[in-house]
């Protein structure tokens, strides 16, 4: 006969077996959706650019954001973090990011939105580089799931481009 202890480890084993099975076939099984969001964000208007005291360009812009990103939900999504940056060339950089808003979607239901807002966060550039640049916004999302691996994407919206003059 074999003791309590040594049965209850089996069972134990067993149990903990069975369940990292059952996540691993749930990752695997998300691998099968294919999301198709839709975004488009829209400079309204820039409200101001200037030089800064230390000497780099500082904008602020309002835009308008909407986006259907409801295909990204399955039932193992916990969340999606989703965020707009501004992106764009210098001669020191090949690829300057700037986040400008960001945001966190808990649900599907509040995966289809439009938002009216200026920059959340300052759109700076080290030096005096933004006059008359042209940029590009990023819709970035980043898919947080109940288990299995987090997985980001983006939508690029190009055709943008700054004042040559400071306002």
């Amino acid at each position: 006969m074999h003791s309590f202890g040594y049965r209850a480890n089996a069972l134990l084993t067993f149990a903990v077996t069975i369940l990292a099975l059952m996540c691993a076939m749930a990752s695997i099984s998300d691998n099968f959706n294919h999301p198709s969001p839709s975004a488009h964000v829209e400079v309204l208007n820039i409200n101001w650019f200037q030089k800064q005291s230390k000497g780099n360009d500082e904008v602020s812009m309002q835009l308008n954001i909407s986006a259907d990103l409801q295909s990204l939900f399955t039932w193992n999504t916990k969340q999606v973090f989703v965020f707009v940056a501004a992106e764009y060339e210098t001669p020191k950089n090949s690829l300057n990011q700037i986040s400008l808003w960001d945001g966190i979607i808990p649900s599907r239901e509040h995966a289809k939105f439009w938002i009216h807002t200026s920059n959340k966060y300052h759109f700076i550039d080290q030096g005096s580089n933004l006059r008359g640049k042209e940029f590009n916004l990023t819709l970035h999302w980043h898919v947080m799931p109940k288990t299995g691996k987090m997985f980001a994407d983006k939508i690029v919206m190009s055709g943008y481009r700054l004042p040559e003059e400071y306002r």
